[in-house]
């Protein structure tokens, strides 16, 4: 996909962070951000059918039948974006669970309740407006990329789910090679030129290369949820390793 919008937290500092903590790409401001993504919101999901070539329809899939499995009662979709996992999950879990969908980005919330995802809240991923343990699972597809602090943003998570609840993580990775030297290219160069054309906003998908260059996957993706306080992370890669899918228990 795209990038969902960001759920972006408070910067300490332009290049400063706290041990532990990963504030990446640190000189754009979370206002700039949410201003970018906003103005894609009318072409977002056009957008994402095309530049995966349709595989975002199956990695959302995928993520739905993992939830399915774990029969969950609520569920938070966190950087929900237009809603396309939340009604992906309304569609393979029963029709008694609660779906919420949270995001910084009220353009993007917008368009999702055009196409009936709700309810939704606009919440920042690293102060979210729910109690503790208010979940039985949470999912967050392509949105975690996005927050300021990576650290900070998987420790809330645990907070809003139960003890026990699980955790979905879906978000871009570089592939190892040789399908890596094809992607770099495609990632900086053809990536952001097509999207520019098709949404207006080139600067968007500019940063999206940057930002998935910079955030940690596989076992570092692991240590992190271990770190805020996750138990049994597991990575999947799905697509040749474009796409990693992660997973804990609270």
């Amino acid at each position: 996909m795209a990038g969902d919008p960001p759920q972006a937290g408070q910067h300490r500092g332009r290049g400063v962070t706290a041990p532990g903590e990963h504030l990446f790409f640190p000189l754009q401001e979370p206002q700039t951000i949410q201003r970018l993504f906003g103005s894609i919101a009318r072409r977002y999901d056009l957008a994402n059918h095309l530049l995966s070539g349709g595989c975002d329809f199956l990695w959302r899939r995928r993520a739905a039948r993992i939830v399915r499995g774990w029969a969950p009662g609520r569920v938070l979709d966190l950087a929900t974006g237009s809603g396309d996992v939340a009604l992906t999950l309304r569609r393979y879990l029963p029709e008694e669970v609660l779906i919420v969908g949270a995001d910084f980005c009220v353009p993007m919330l917008r368009e999702g309740l055009k196409k009936g995802a709700g309810p939704v809240a606009a919440a920042d991923g690293l102060a979210l407006p729910f109690g503790d343990g208010a979940f039985d699972a949470l999912t967050v597809a392509f949105g975690l990329r996005n927050m300021a602090s990576y650290l900070g943003a998987l420790k809330e998570m645990h907070r809003v789910l139960r003890p026990g609840g699980h955790v979905l993580i879906l978000d871009f990775s570089v592939p190892p090679p040789p399908l890596r030297w094809v992607y770099r290219p495609y990632l900086h160069h053809v990536l952001p030129s097509i999207a520019g054309w098709l949404t207006g906003e080139r600067s968007a998908y500019e940063y999206l290369g940057e930002s998935i260059e910079a955030f940690p996957s596989g076992a570092a993706m692991s240590a992190l949820l271990e770190e805020a306080g996750f138990a049994e992370p597991t990575a999947e890669p799905l697509t040749g390793g474009i796409v990693s899918l992660y997973t804990a228990r609270a």
